[in-house]
Formats: structure tokens, C-alpha cells, sequence
């Protein structure tokens, strides 16, 4: 059975609960139904013939098309020529909806696609909106979709609540093992309480499922987010731009490819191959970024090729990826400096990895295993919280 998201099965309802509310929505370019139309598509109809009234449509990182790079500041208002509506972005000068932004709105309505990791921006935007809406009295619904890498392994640092930034500003692990509203109902209750919150959840998606199994249409949710596979190796590979080598922008496989200029490729693949890391193989690459770090320079590297999901620990994986660069590369390898998200009184591999250890742990070359225990303790705190939040079944 393919699985149904909470835009689908509000749909089914036809959209009842939405009916006599001025409505706030937060979306982007992948929130689509199971029909490939975009919630507007659906939603204007009924707008506009006042069932109930869209005052105001917010878009995240990206733009609400998903048209701008990353670390873009976006506009911070417009009324879209195509649908008349109001669109106003979260990802400009502010990052919380303000009073303004918010008046007269009576319900909001969050459906944005997160992937399972704690640097992408989205799931603090929700947070940010859960903040602003339980200031002022109003309800939030998430409309809930599948975490893309499926939701049983929990992996990486605890956020340090003094490396918050815009890709982490609440402690969750690195990889979380939520999906976006059951991540909202764990800051509902650990930072948010008394925010008045529902979760439209999804039916027929099993903790286990990687999205390619849901049966549902994926669509980009950025621009260097264009496959699942990318998604799998997102929560380690991030750690990439902390540093001076590239993570693949550029090419059509980011993240899944990293290297630089100086690198020899086959002799990190061997090494990283050498790891014997479970459920990974690294395949050496010479790849030609078209724009970001080594532009138009041909530079060497590897591939990350997954060849067991449930057994691939992305995180551990990134860290490996680093250490070898410096093994093989010594002073090449350079961190990269601040500012990173608008954050300039902190390290870029810092505010990403969560916790200072971690950038002296990989420049010291701590044994993996040792870094490995060390995640797994900071991580086994959170399973009593996270299990309380679940909506799913294993």
C-alpha cells in the first residue's frame, strides 16, 4: 500500500478542519500531494470561494520554489503573480515570524519536508513558528510526511546548547530518527510547552521505510538534496562544510562526492575502504565542481556508495572522510573559517558537529571506534525523551 502523507489524508477529509480559518501556511516546492500537485494547487480553490481564507503562505531556506543556493538572505515579501497570495519568506532578516507577519492568522499549517538531520534548516524553522505561534494563542497543525531515511537509527553528537545556530537550535542528535512532527512534538514538550499543536499523521509508513519505499513522489526539498541516496549520507557529510574541501556543489551528486584539487583519489578511497566502515564503499572520483568551493578546478576524491542502509552509520562515515583527508593531505586541509549561517563568533565544523570535541578528536586522529562510543553515550541520553514523542510503528 503506498503510503499516505498528512496533506493526503487532509485532503480525503476535504479539508475540514481548515474550514472558516484564516490560514497561515508554511511550505516549499516539494509539498506536493500523492497526485503531484502542489499543496496551493489544492488549497486555492477553496480560498477562493471562502471556505476559508490564506492570509499569509511562509517559505523556508530555499524560497518556497526552492529556487536560491544555500546561505542565500531572501526576500521578505512579495504577492505571488501567479496565485495572488501573500508570500513572505523566513529565511531573511527574520527567521520568526514577527508580530506582523502573524496578524490575523488564526491557525497555521506546517508542511515542509525535513530529512532526518539536525543541520537541515526546516525543522528549526517549524520550531521557530511554534515559538511565535504559542506567543500570540495560535494553533498549529503539521501535516506530517515520511523521514526520508527512515526512522530507527538515532546517530552523531547532542547539540551543546552553546553551539546553537539555524542548524541546530535545540539539543536532537545529529541524525534524529524523527519525522518532522514527531520532532515537533518533542520540542513541544521539552522547549515549547503549552503551544496548542496537532499532527496530521501519515498513514501507512512504518519506522523502517526509506522514502523510495513509501511509494510517494520525491521531490527536491533543495537545490543539492536531489535524490534519496543524498539524503542517506546528509547527516555525516555535512560535517564537509566545515571545511575548505568541497561536498560535491556543483556537480550533480553533492554530498555524495567530496574532494579537493590537491587530493589523490584512489589512494583516500583505499584507505577510507581500509576503515572497514559497515554498509559503505568508497569509490575514487575526479570531478570538476561547475560553481562553490574549486569552481571550474578538476579535483579528486570518492564517491560514497551505500551498500547497507541499515547498517551505514553516516555520521562516523564524515568524520572518517576528514581524518583521511589530513592523513594524506597535512597541511592542505584547511577548516572552514567563519562566518557559516550568519554565525561569525563560532567555527563553521563547530555550530555543524554540535560539540567541540569533535573537531580535536578528528584533528588529533582519535581511533573511529573510540569516536563511535563517545556519540553512542551522548545519543543514549535521548532515547527516553524520543521514544515518548514516536507516532510510528517500528
Amino acid at each position: 500500500m503506498q503510503v499516505q502523507t498528512g496533506l493526503d489524508r487532509l485532503l480525503e477529509h476535504g479539508m475540514e478542519p481548515l474550514a472558516g480559518h484564516r490560514v497561515g501556511v508554511v511550505c516549499n516546492q516539494a509539498t506536493i500531494a500523492s497526485d503531484y500537485r502542489h499543496i496551493l494547487d489544492h488549497l486555492l480553490p477553496h480560498h477562493q470561494n471562502g471556505t476559508f481564507e490564506i492570509a499569509r503562505v511562509f517559505g523556508p531556506q530555499h524560497g518556497i520554489w526552492g529556487h536560491t543556493q544555500d546561505n542565500m538572505i531572501e526576500w521578505e515579501g512579495y504577492i505571488d503573480p501567479v496565485t495572488g497570495l501573500n508570500f513572505v519568506s523566513l529565511y531573511g532578516e527574520h527567521r520568526e515570524p514577527t508580530e506582523a507577519m502573524l496578524e490575523g492568522i488564526d491557525l497555521m499549517i506546517i508542511d515542509v519536508p525535513d530529512i532526518g538531520s539536525r543541520y537541515y534548516t526546516f525543522i528549526w524553522t517549524t520550531a521557530l513558528c511554534l515559538k511565535a505561534c504559542r506567543a500570540h494563542d495560535i494553533p498549529v497543525v503539521i501535516l506530517d510526511r515520511p523521514n526520508p531515511i527512515g526512522g530507527t537509527q538515532v546517530e552523531g553528537t547532542m547539540l551543546a546548547r552553546e553551539l546553537d545556530s539555524f542548524v541546530g537550535l535545540y539539543p536532537i542528535p545529529t541524525r534524529h530518527g524523527m519525522t518532522l512532527g514527531e520532532a515537533a512534538r518533542y520540542l513541544a514538550r521539552t522547549e515549547f510547552a503549552g503551544v496548542e499543536l496537532d499532527v496530521v499523521t501519515c498513514l501507512g509508513w512504518s519506522r523502517g521505510q526509506y522514502y523510495d519505499r513509501t511509494g510517494l513522489p520525491w521531490v527536491m526539498p533543495s537545490p543539492n538534496m536531489p535524490t534519496v541516496d543524498t539524503a542517506v549520507v546528509y547527516p555525516g557529510m555535512c560535517l564537509i562544510e566545515g571545511t575548505q574541501l568541497s561536498e560535491g556543489r556543483g556537480t550533480t551528486r553533492p554530498f555524495e562526492i567530496f574532494g579537493a584539487s590537491y587530493l589523490r583519489g584512489r589512494e583516500l578511497a583505499d584507505a577510507l575502504n581500509g576503515l572497514g566502515l559497515p554498509g559503505v564503499h568508497y569509490r575514487p572520483v575526479t570531478f570538476q565542481p561547475t560553481f562553490h568551493k574549486f569552481a571550474n578546478e578538476v579535483c579528486e576524491g570518492v564517491f560514497i556508495h551505500v551498500t547497507d542502509r541499515s547498517a551505514f552509520e553516516p555520521v562516523l562515515s564524515g568524520i572518517a572522510c576528514i581524518q583521511e583527508v589530513i592523513r594524506q593531505a597535512g597541511g592542505s586541509f584547511q577548516w572552514r573559517p567563519a562566518p557559516y549561517e550568519y554565525v561569525w563568533d563560532r567555527e563553521p565544523i563547530d555550530i555543524l558537529a554540535g560539540q567541540l570535541w569533535v573537531k580535536q578528536a578528528i584533528e588529533d586522529l582519535t581511533p573511529i571506534s573510540d569516536i563511535r562510543e563517545r556519540m553512542r553515550a551522548e545519543t543514549g541520553t535521548f532515547h527516553s525523551d524520543w521514544a515518548e514523542t514516536l507516532l510510528y510503528p517500528a
